[in-house]
């Protein structure tokens, strides 16, 4: 398993490499090729979940190497759906490269379990786990998207043509596929702590215990829920709004790692 775990964080690699050459030379070859082996990390990618999963026979969150492994999968995920909608070509610089490090990372913990499986089979932390991790890599996608919007709209205000202004797509598609994701991650998001609470009743007899991640999640969907707010009344667009996803992102990072490093809760046994 373990050697399918580094063919993919290879391939990743390869791609990240391809992505990169076609970021400066625009030649069509470069993005086939970074497409190409891309999807086949993809396909190793989720062999090894599927691999995992058989072996333990429960959702692949059990400790933290499970838990990266899953992310960097829904990352790809993510960024296959989004980038065949929008033709995004160049973003796969940022998200090529976004899950061959989760990957990596996930080779550097270790993969011995600790938690009870049985309570990884309940349907509603199933689906509360999938829903979270694929709303946090849509929000992660859009922290990309908000990146190459900040840096296409320096080169406009510049007046500097050069580099990534013929190279970056127009700022209203960036705003515009930035914005597409946030609305899917906070719909997952919520539809993610609705099932969390729902499990949370049926296995600690209460919808919320003041638990740091749950603490955390409902401060990510908040700050979310205000950028979507404010979008929609008072027309929050472009450089705020890039700003503000990436900011939410620095949020879910924390949410998702800096809580189980730093803080303790019932929420850190699966994640360790």
């Amino acid at each position: 398993m373990n050697s399918l775990l580094y063919v993919t964080v290879v391939l990743y690699v390869i791609s990240t490499i391809h992505y990169g050459l076609y970021l400066f030379r625009q030649q069509d070859r470069a993005y086939r090729w970074a497409r190409i082996t891309l999807l086949t990390g993809f396909a190793c990618h989720s062999l090894l979940l599927v691999a995992i999963m058989v072996r333990s026979g429960r959702i692949p969150v059990q400790n933290l190497h499970e838990t990266l492994v899953f992310a960097g999968w829904a990352m790809g995920v993510v960024f296959l759906v989004f980038q065949q909608r929008y033709r995004l070509r160049v973003l796969g610089v940022y998200a090529a490269p976004l899950a061959a490090v989760t990957v990596f990372a996930a080779s550097r913990f270790s993969a011995s379990p600790a938690t009870d499986k049985i309570l990884l089979n309940n349907f509603w932390l199933i689906l509360h786990i999938a829903a979270v991790f694929i709303g946090e890599a849509a929000f992660a996608l859009a922290a990309g998207l908000g990146i190459l919007y900040l840096l296409q709209e320096n080169a406009i205000k510049t007046k500097k043509h050069g580099f990534f202004f013929r190279r970056l797509p127009s700022l209203d598609m960036l705003d515009h596929a930035g914005y597409a994701c946030i609305v899917v991650g906070f719909s997952l998001l919520t539809l993610g702590l609705i099932t969390g609470f729902v499990y949370a009743r049926e296995v600690w007899g209460k919808f919320w215990s003041w638990d740091p991640k749950e603490v955390w999640s409902g401060i990510t969907w908040l700050l979310y829920a205000a950028l979507l707010h404010q979008r929609l009344t008072v027309g929050w667009r472009g450089r705020r709004a890039a700003v503000m996803a990436i900011i939410g992102f620095c949020v879910v990072l924390f949410t998702f790692l800096g809580v189980n490093f730093l803080l303790s809760g019932h929420h850190g046994a699966f994640t360790r």
